[in-house]
């Protein structure tokens, strides 16, 4: 009888485990990275994963302290391809764990300090991308004026 117990107890987190070992392919440990607009990086996303700190950095020591404005890398372009739409469609800011950077960041428990001077949102131009297509306005004005009959 104790013998039949183990045999079920064994079989039984066998198959408990392999349930888990799917689910957690669904379930991975590693933080969601919501898919950019624009075009991949020439480098490849591994690469910028990596290095993007030492390209911003270095980026910005050219701009703010050399004064050379003909740089590589923009945090301006990171932030237009790389939004991330609310439920509302309109782009989310750096303090929403949804933010493209926050995805990682938080994951990694590493301060986003970039966003103290520089925008987390895109101008209003890239935002309209959010949406799919601009909206007519007559289109809108019959849509307001239906709600609000």
């Amino acid at each position: 009888m104790t013998r039949l117990f183990g045999i079920i107890l064994v079989v039984f987190t066998m198959v408990t485990g392999m349930a888990n070992a799917q689910d957690s392919s669904a379930n991975s440990l590693y933080p969601v990275i919501p898919k950019a607009l624009g075009d991949p990086h020439p480098e490849g996303n591994d690469f910028m994963r990596i290095n993007h700190m030492k390209l911003m950095r270095h980026d910005r020591d050219e701009t703010v302290r050399l004064g050379n404005r003909d740089i590589e890398y923009s945090i301006k372009e990171c932030v237009a391809c790389h939004v991330v739409a609310g439920p509302d469609a309109l782009p989310i800011a750096a303090d929403d764990n949804q933010h493209f950077c926050s995805a990682c960041h938080v994951y990694a428990a590493v301060k986003i300090d970039c966003f103290q001077c520089h925008n987390s949102k895109p101008d209003e131009n890239i935002q309209i991308r959010l949406l799919g297509s601009v909206p007519d306005p007559e289109e809108l004005a019959r849509y307001v004026n239906e709600v609000s009959e």
